[in-house]
């Protein structure tokens, strides 16, 4: 985000600044406590799901969770399947690790996106981006269930992305999947998409998997790394304290997606999002990233390396002010 810090976790990482910065109580414990605690009550509370702390882990941020969870339940050459067009990190993931992308396509239904799953044979693993990166797509009870059968049916861990969760506009509501499939279910999420805090790089999983779960005890106690102090403190004073921030965030984000619905040329293929703070603009040609970044001095993400049913499209990150987003605008509706 182009914003401000909550000031509650500013005045937390001031706090920790100022006191102790030695090696913390909870360095040993194996969940990192107050990370684990801090996340099990911001899920019962917000989500009606209740998380057992025992069973969360730290990790940097998502994507190495992702590749961890890869590394202990996967083999080269086993499939993943993913809702595409996908946040490309993870496709990357997919590509270096070797293990073969299933898409599961996104396609145009009116003012929203559907989708139709595919023969997940020879697939390990479904990676379930819900809230949807790059579309915005917050999927419902009906669709997340069907997704359970289909692991069910196919013996799929299911690694459940849901760091876009404090981010989902009325009237959608986000369900984790932990609560339609505990069993077979790693939850990974973070504070730090909601919050603006990509830098302080801690995340956590909830390992619902008993297999996994245990395939993670049996490896040395820190060959992943270890969650940081000021990573904590920032998570945790977001997670407890930060919300009538984010109440304000998500009101001024909510007024901005519907702004750009507004404002861009009615030749854009633009589905106002569900959730996040993510445009995602069908342009009807490849390549137009680099041309409107040369033509309009406005940096947007090129569809193209988010995989299948990317190609036309290009992602703009509209959490900034209502002075620079008119500024974006303005430039785009002019160079298009």
């Amino acid at each position: 985000m182009d914003l401000p810090t909550a000031p509650e976790v500013t005045e937390a990482l001031r706090r920790r600044a100022a006191g102790d910065l030695g090696y913390p109580a909870w360095l040993l414990e194996p969940n990192a406590g107050p990370l684990a605690e801090a996340f099990a009550e911001r899920m019962s509370g917000r989500y009606d799901w209740a998380p057992d702390p025992g069973h969360v882990r730290p990790f940097n941020d998502l994507n190495q969770a992702l590749q961890v969870l890869l590394h202990l339940w996967t083999r080269p050459g086993d499939g993943v399947a993913v809702h595409t067009p996908a946040y490309h990190p993870f496709l990357d993931t997919l590509r270096v690790m070797g293990r073969p992308l299933r898409p599961i396509r996104f396609e145009p239904d009116g003012d929203s996106w559907r989708y139709e799953v595919p023969d997940l044979t020879g697939c390990r693993v479904l990676l379930l981006v819900n809230p949807h990166n790059p579309t915005g797509r917050v999927l419902t009870r009906a669709e997340l269930t069907e997704l359970a059968e289909h692991a069910e049916r196919h013996d799929l861990l299911v690694i459940a992305d849901e760091i876009h969760a404090d981010l989902v506009y009325e009237p959608h509501r986000h369900i984790p999947f932990a609560t339609i499939l505990p069993e077979r279910t790693v939850t990974i999420t973070s504070a730090t998409k909601a919050f603006n805090l990509g830098g302080i790089r801690c995340s956590v999983a909830h390992f619902g998997h008993q297999g996994v779960r245990e395939a993670l005890a049996a490896q040395p106690p820190f060959v992943y790394g270890s969650a940081n102090v000021f990573g904590v403190e920032a998570t945790v004073a977001a997670w407890r304290h930060g919300d009538a921030w984010l109440a304000r965030t998500v009101a001024l984000l909510d007024r901005h997606r519907r702004t750009i619905a507004e404002r861009l040329p009615a030749t854009v293929g633009y589905r106002i999002p569900e959730a996040t703070y993510l445009a995602w603009l069908d342009l009807g040609r490849p390549g137009q990233a680099e041309v409107l970044e040369r033509q309009a001095k406005v940096r947007l993400n090129d569809g193209a390396t988010f995989g299948p049913g990317g190609e036309h499209h290009v992602r703009l990150n509209f959490a900034t002010t209502e002075a620079i987003l008119d500024e974006i605008l303005t430039r785009l509706a002019k160079a298009l």
